[in-house]
């Protein structure tokens, strides 16, 4: 009997895991529609919604740059040196650019939005929380979702896209600086692989794939600083510091797993 009891407890703690893993996501999937659900319930708030786009895409836009950039860059020269073996190095292009398009560009940009906007945004709001500012909205009668998460949500939907597009971009012109100028590739070659190979499906494809990572990022993020101060492991400064924390690995892990599933559905 004892045996099957210590057996039993640690099945036990995997079961309540999984039904607090269950229960957020359920939580969390209630927070997203209340959210996006007061986007469109006047009063709107427009100036608000602007602020966030600055902050999530203007403020981000030298990162996607620079990511962009060397992406593109060690790609075109990865690529160089694994298309020469075959004799086939005048693919490059369509390579780089298919690979940016299709995957690396929605998912980096993810990558460094919660890097540099999504740990802001999980930090600042279980500030809010455990100051007593949020209690406070709700006081003067104003719904903190709507005031706080609707505007950020805007905005990323609005902004995810743009940046993926600055990032494939500037990727496949790192390519182009790699293969190109510095590998001897022809540029006309090059550019016309590009023009070729890509289909408006794969943009598309990489559009869809910015906009639910948008609403990824920013439903985990929000919501991990929203309920900051039910974190079990500490409360105070370390409550934010552990909400932002599972807020960037989370966004991160989620990111890839729903790049997975949108891909299986988009080929």
């Amino acid at each position: 009997m004892e045996r099957l009891l210590a057996l039993g407890t640690p099945v036990a703690a995997i079961g309540r895991r999984v039904l607090s893993a269950i229960t957020d996501m359920g939580h969390m999937a209630i927070f997203f529609g209340e959210s996006f659900f007061l986007i469109f319930v006047p009063p709107y708030s427009a100036a608000r919604i602007v602020d966030q786009i600055h902050f999530i895409g203007r403020k981000s836009m030298f990162v996607i740059l620079l990511t962009g950039a060397f992406t593109g860059m060690v790609l075109g020269l990865q690529g160089y040196y694994a298309l020469v073996s075959f004799g086939s190095e005048g693919m490059l292009g369509s390579a780089v650019a298919l690979t940016l398009i299709r995957e690396m560009g929605p998912v980096l940009a993810a990558f460094m939005v919660i890097g540099r906007a999504g740990s802001a945004m999980a930090a600042e709001i279980g500030i809010m929380r455990i100051s007593e500012q949020i209690d406070a909205l709700d006081t003067m009668a104003i719904r903190p979702i709507r005031f706080l998460v609707s505007p950020r949500l805007a905005a990323a939907l609005i902004s995810f896209p743009l940046l993926t597009a600055v990032f494939d971009v500037v990727g496949i012109y790192g390519g182009y600086l790699t293969g190109s100028l510095l590998l001897g590739i022809n540029p006309g070659i090059y550019f016309a692989r590009v023009y070729s190979s890509v289909q408006m499906s794969d943009v598309t494809g990489g559009f869809v794939k910015s906009l639910v990572f948008a609403v990824v990022v920013v439903t985990v993020c929000c919501y991990k600083g929203y309920y900051t101060h039910k974190q079990a492991e500490g409360f105070g400064a370390k409550g934010v510091s552990l909400s932002t924390t599972s807020a960037v690995v989370l966004s991160c892990v989620l990111v890839l797993v729903t790049d997975y599933i949108l891909t299986s559905f988009l080929l």
